[in-house]
């Protein structure tokens, strides 16, 4: 992570993170038909099971998020990560899915999973997880395998 970028947990429920939700939304909701869509909502994101992390420059504004949901029995998932356009580029994502790692291993996560879209438009988010050290997989938890998802998982040691 780059020394001016902090990376904590927050409530989805402020302005700043709302927005950030919306401008994922807006850039995914064309790429994938709606019934294939999975997004959790804001105040899904700020349940008990959810840690919101969101990732700020020095001077605190918003450069991304992403979310560590805690299925139980030892299976984490990564949702809702974003990085802003002008933040592309500054390795916010590797450092947010780091991070999200992080509080996985804390709370006795071993495998986290994740479910992303298989369309074109979602080829970065593919190399963010990829590089981070996951691999595709069959369809998890209760996602349906429809070919309009692409599915990774990383056993944590």
């Amino acid at each position: 992570m780059t020394a001016d970028i902090v990376i904590s947990p927050e409530t989805p429920l402020q302005d700043d993170v709302r927005a950030m939700v919306a401008e994922l939304n807006a850039h995914m909701i064309p790429l994938t038909p709606r019934e294939f869509q999975f997004q959790l909502t804001v105040e899904q994101m700020a349940e008990p099971s959810v840690t919101c992390l969101v990732a700020r420059d020095a001077s605190g504004a918003p450069l991304g998020m992403a979310s560590l949901k805690d299925h139980g029995g030892g299976l984490g998932e990564v949702k809702r990560m974003f990085t802003k356009p002008a933040a592309r580029g500054r390795r916010v994502g590797a450092a947010l899915l780091a991070r999200v790692e992080e509080f996985a291993r804390r709370r006795g996560v071993g495998r986290l999973v994740l479910e992303t879209g298989e369309a074109p438009g979602f080829e970065p988010a593919w190399r963010v997880y990829e590089r981070g050290g996951f691999s595709t997989c069959g369809a998890v938890l209760d996602y349906p395998d429809s070919g309009w998802s692409r599915f990774y998982e990383k056993m944590l040691a």
